[in-house]
């Protein structure tokens, strides 16, 4: 399968901390479990945000930790030839759950929550699209222009600006709007996504 291309993956802290993971017997696997592990403790700062703002920011923390397990797990079973038959289940579920479980909390921190299950949707369906054009034959497209790294980028930008706002103005609007936008741009990802295969499908057709 396909690799998503993260420009962090070359790098040279990547490279040696993978390196140490494989090293230390943790299984790509484990560290796709824990990327959930890191979703449920960032939903929950979400929920404490409705008390206290700044937790917000401990949500955050928690988004890059569950991207820095997306970018292990793959860099220890490839890179450490670690990889398992089962290794593409831990690599798609827990990216589908921690997705969900980002989004959908960050909804319920404004007043507006069908935004943050209109973006969970939308996220999985960029992914849904994806492998079905990879079932067809079509590879692994992974053209944005909100894939997930995108899509965790604006929403830990959201959760660094909404206490900020809230303590310089007291209005709460970054959250909402970070999730409008992502929930446009995710949508578009899908027909993006879908309008390339159906172009690759048109071309196979008449190929054969």
């Amino acid at each position: 399968m396909e690799r998503r291309p993260i420009r962090a993956r070359s790098s040279g802290w990547a490279t040696g901390s993978a390196a140490w993971l494989a090293r230390s017997g943790i299984s790509p696997n484990q560290i796709s479990t824990a990327s959930m592990f890191f979703a449920l403790l960032g939903a929950l700062a979400f929920w404490a945000s409705r008390w206290n703002a700044w937790a917000l920011v401990a949500a955050a923390a928690c988004i890059q930790l569950r991207l820095l397990c997306n970018l292990f797990d793959g860099m220890v079973a490839v890179e450490g030839g670690k990889r398992s038959a089962v290794g593409e289940v831990y690599n798609e579920i827990p990216d589908r759950v921690s997705d969900t479980l980002f989004l959908v909390a960050a909804g319920y921190t404004t007043p507006w929550p069908e935004l943050g299950w209109a973006a969970a949707v939308l996220a999985v369906g960029t992914a849904y699209v994806r492998a079905f054009g990879a079932s067809l034959g079509n590879g692994n497209d992974f053209a944005g222009p909100l894939a997930k790294q995108q899509r965790m980028a604006m929403l830990t930008i959201a959760c660094v600006a909404a206490p900020i706002e809230h303590l310089v103005t007291g209005t709460f609007y970054a959250m909402p709007a970070a999730l409008g936008i992502i929930a446009a741009l995710t949508g578009w990802t899908c027909v993006r996504r879908t309008s390339r295969l159906a172009v690759f499908l048109r071309r196979r057709g008449l190929a054969d």
